[in-house]
């Protein structure tokens, strides 16, 4: 019988427990009580909370929809309202119910009802009415005696007063409770000093019990230090308890480590050995022999990319162990050949048991049938260099393979190192060679100088009669020489700045194109679902829903043109930018820029208001989409940077002064005003600068990349415009965007169609299929292929194209596709993404134009927008091309087009046969 610890503990604790029994009912019960009070209390004050804050925002509703209805006129506005006037009254009295014990907050509902009935009556109601009626003039009367307005300021304080009240309540009676848990706490304290006691005098007569059993299991781990931590020594199981399983546990930890030990010191016994090696075949042999060797193998082969072969991919026997007299192993495979030549494809080891059928392994007695092959690749920068093979009569142990593995992870660069110096030697041989053929050739010209010297000696005589000629000349040749010397100098210090600003652009425009491919890839998946749900194609979505599908598309697009935004910047400092000069409605700019900003107001308890004076003009010609943008990151920075005060917009007519008189008379100033934390007068001109801000301590708190008021300040001089800042530290700030009125545009900003970074547009093939059922009768039952390494888009592509009864597959890699197609025929049309691991789009689409000579339709998706991309894609084995983010309809579009195409060639075919 097992004499466990815990059955002896346990046998000391009996009397504990019964002892504490009786005190733990006790205590439960009293917990019990106060917790089902405390819960009551909260469920109460949790109820409270929802019916005031609904009948408060049933209050705001009201007086937000009556105010917008007010404003546009939209009937559209007043639903929030009615829905408020319907359900506002029922919170009311659910209120009352739970306040049926406090007085005060009962006066104060009813204050609420009589203010409310009151606004109701008196202000919302007829305002409804007069611009129901078109009576303008009668509303602006209403809102100069400001009726109603009194009522709304004075529910909203009765309303704070309410909620104080109730905190007021919930404190005090929490309070109580908090009382009943102070004299629990003391009873449990008092209680568990007194088990304390009982405890102590358990525990020393129950580790007297278990002392005699440690001291055997302490002179055994002192009989392994004694022996200067011998591994060899275990620890003898004495006991039957939990100290014995200990001994057991010792026992197989000094195992493990006797293991990682035989690991490491055979590990770099094999390492030292191969140290120095220069010959690949000297290389195998030594680490071919010591890993068979150690592993027990009874046969090896190794073998070694051979990079000088023909054939691509070819890898040669270097070595082999314990060859027999048939040549043990074949002499080469191709990647891909056979199960080898998979191990080296796939990089993953192969381990292959109980074995039959396989040749015979040679000894002096006969031969021998290997029970277990193990391949292992090695491998060199995620490349296969070479394929280790061993077998075995017995079974290869864990530790074994291990060890195996272990040795091949880093043994790649020692086979590439020596292959390199094998290289370099090579052309070392070669370089010497051509050495000597040139000393040869360099003495034949020493004959012919020695001849020349003789006709040298002749022409010395009338040399001597030029000399003075010469003088003069060298002096003017000197003077030249120096003046060369200064204009080389000058030469190489400007191809120097050349090369810099160069590679400055060619940086540039990687990140470009790898910012642009980073968050198009997001987006792609972000469009189509936000688009299909907005679509609500299987009708089972709320208004609501669709609602906010929508406006996830459209902060999906507004992301898309921030995108644009900052690959335009480049375009900006290339002077390559596309203007559209079109007539701007400024009376709208007050409502719409309210509509756009006012949360952000709200949000931060910051009052927004936007002016427009009586004298500006109605129409304004100038790139309304540039002016929306400098207009919105104005805005931007000046709601971030202020925390409490008001941000108001002036737009106004601008007198212009003499300069600006010469490009037109007719200007309009923008007012941007804010009491945020202001810009000190040092600072004021460096914000204009890209990636730049006021200082270190604004970007650390309020973030940002600097890029808004630089794009600002070049998109004011590409209008013919300008813009300004005044600020004063701690005040605030007001930066003032001046623009001329421009029907016919700036001939200065003629600006070309390309740029330096341009963004590829996807184009399709010219052909219409209009008639739906013949778009339904080409899509039915078509096998798409996609391959994508993104979950997103895959999801999102699978589920645009199930709406089309496409039958729809997909892999996640080039080796994947490959694969596929080489065992599906059957497929319509393939997407390729080209930016993958392993194996990319464009080399996944060359292998299947060359290799597996399918003449399958491929469309090229990638995140990319560079103008060589398409190019590339297309070049690769594309049929066509569409960056991503890409509309739904004009994917549709692109497979419309070619499996119509492929559908007619079919059909030619036929008819051809």
């Amino acid at each position: 019988m097992k004499n466990s610890i815990r059955l002896k503990i346990t046998a000391g604790y009996v009397l504990l427990i019964a002892c504490l029994l009786i005190a733990v009912m006790f205590l439960m019960n009293q917990i019990s009580t106060l917790q089902t009070a405390r819960n009551a209390l909260l469920t109460q004050e949790t109820k409270v909370q929802n019916l005031t804050s609904n009948l408060e925002k049933s209050v705001l509703n009201m007086n937000r929809s009556q105010r917008g209805y007010i404003i546009t006129g939209d009937k559209d506005y007043l639903e929030p309202y009615n829905e408020a006037v319907k359900t506002w009254e029922d919170d009311l009295t659910q209120l009352k119910k739970n306040f049926s014990t406090q007085s005060i907050q009962k006066e104060r509902l009813d204050a609420i009802d009589r203010h409310l009935q009151s606004w109701i009556k008196e202000a919302a109601e007829p305002t409804i009415r007069l611009k129901t009626e078109g009576d303008e003039k009668g509303i602006q009367n209403f809102y100069t005696q400001d009726q109603g307005q009194s009522e709304i300021e004075i529910i909203t304080q009765t309303f704070t007063e309410l909620q104080d009240g109730e905190a007021n309540y919930l404190k005090d009676e929490m309070k109580k409770l908090d009382n009943r848990n102070t004299n629990i706490i003391w009873f449990l304290i008092i209680f568990l000093f007194s088990c304390s006691i009982i405890a102590t005098l358990v525990s020393s007569f129950i580790s007297r019990s278990i002392i005699k059993t440690i001291k055997y299991t302490t002179n055994a781990i002192k009989h392994i230090s004694r022996n200067e931590g011998s591994l060899k020594t275990r620890i003898p199981k004495l006991t039957k308890d939990e100290l014995g399983e200990l001994a057991v546990a010792t026992n197989e930890l000094l195992d493990e480590i006797d293991h990682r030990e035989w690991l490491q010191s055979n590990t770099s016994k094999i390492v030292l050995d191969y140290q120095g090696i220069s010959s690949i075949r000297q290389l195998s042999n030594v680490f071919l022999t010591n890993i068979a060797k150690i592993t027990q193998s009874s046969y090896g082969a190794f073998y070694v990319l051979d990079e000088q072969s023909s054939a691509k991919m070819a890898y040669t026997k270097q070595s082999v162990f314990a060859n027999t007299a048939s040549d043990l192993g074949r002499d080469s495979f191709l990647l891909g050949e056979g199960v080898i030549g998979q191990c080296a494809l796939d990089r993953k080891p192969i381990h292959l048991k109980d074995m039959q059928d396989f040749r015979m392994l040679s000894t002096g007695l006969g031969e021998l049938t290997p029970r277990e092959i193990y391949i292992v690749p090695i491998l060199f920068e995620n490349q296969t260099i070479a394929i280790l093979e061993l077998g075995t009569i017995q079974r290869f142990s864990e530790l074994q393979i291990q060890l195996m593995e272990q040795l091949t992870e880093q043994f790649g660069s020692s086979i590439n190192s020596v292959l390199r110096r094998m290289e370099i030697v090579q052309l070392l041989n070669e370089s010497r060679a051509m050495t000597e053929e040139l000393q040869a050739q360099s003495e034949q010209l020493q004959a012919q100088s020695e001849q020349l010297q003789t006709q040298s000696d002749e022409l010395q005589k009338q040399t001597t009669q030029l000399k003075k000629v010469n003088t003069e000349l060298e002096l003017r040749t000197v003077d030249a020489e120096e003046k060369t010397l200064e204009l080389e100098a000058a030469k190489e210090s400007l191809e120097k700045s050349t090369a810099e600003l160069m590679q400055s652009s060619k940086y540039k425009s990687e990140f470009l194109a790898n910012m642009s491919h980073e968050l198009r890839t997001p987006l792609n998946s972000i469009l189509i679902l936000s688009e299909m749900m907005s679509e609500n194609p299987n009708a089972n979505l709320t208004d609501e829903d669709i609602e906010y599908a929508s406006i996830i598309h459209q902060s999906g697009k507004d992301l898309l043109d921030l995108i644009s935004d900052i690959l335009d910047l480049s375009k900006i400092e290339a002077g390559k930018v596309d203007l559209i000069f079109e007539d701007v409605h400024l009376q709208t700019f007050p409502s719409q820029l309210e509509a756009n900003f006012s949360h952000f107001g709200n949000e931060n308890n910051v009052a927004f208001h936007v002016k427009l004076d009586d004298d500006v003009p109605d129409t304004f010609f100038t790139d309304a989409m540039r002016l929306q943008q400098i207009l919105k990151n104005l805005l931007s920075n000046a709601f971030k940077f202020t925390k409490e005060g008001e941000v108001n917009v002036q737009i106004k007519k601008l007198h212009p002064n003499h300069e600006q008189e010469q490009l037109t008379d007719d200007w309009v100033q923008f007012d941007i005003k804010d009491t945020g934390i202001g810009i000190s007068e040092d600072k004021q001109q460096h914000i204009f600068e890209s990636f730049r801000q006021a200082d270190g301590a604004t970007v650390r708190k309020y973030g940002g990349t600097g890029l808004g008021l630089a794009i600002c300040r070049e998109f004011s001089t590409l209008l013919g415009g300008t813009i300004d800042v005044t600020s004063t530290e701690g005040e605030g700030s007001t930066f003032t965007l001046a623009l001329p009125n421009l029907p016919n545009g700036l001939k200065s900003n003629d600006t070309e169609k390309t740029s330096a970074v341009e963004e590829v547009s996807e184009t399709v093939p010219p052909a219409e299929i209009t008639e739906e059922a013949a778009e339904a009768s080409l899509f039915v039952d078509k096998h798409i292929l996609i391959v994508d390494d993104d979950q997103r888009n895959i999801y999102s592509l699978e589920k645009v194209l199930h709406q089309h009864q496409f039958q729809i597959a997909y892999v996640e890699n080039g080796f994947e596709c490959i694969d596929y197609l080489t065992d599906h025929p059957e497929v319509d049309i393939v997407l390729m993404d080209i930016m993958m691991p392993e194996l990319d789009g464009f080399d996944t689409m060359r292998i299947i134009r060359n290799s597996l000579e399918l003449e399958v339709p491929i469309i090229a998706l990638t995140a990319k927008a560079m103008k060589s991309d398409r190019e590339k894609c297309i070049a690769a084995g594309a049929s066509d091309y569409l960056s991503k983010p890409f509309d739904i309809n004009q994917l549709l579009s692109v497979l419309r087009v070619w499996l119509s195409q492929k559908e007619e060639n079919h059909s030619w075919k036929n008819s051809s046969n």
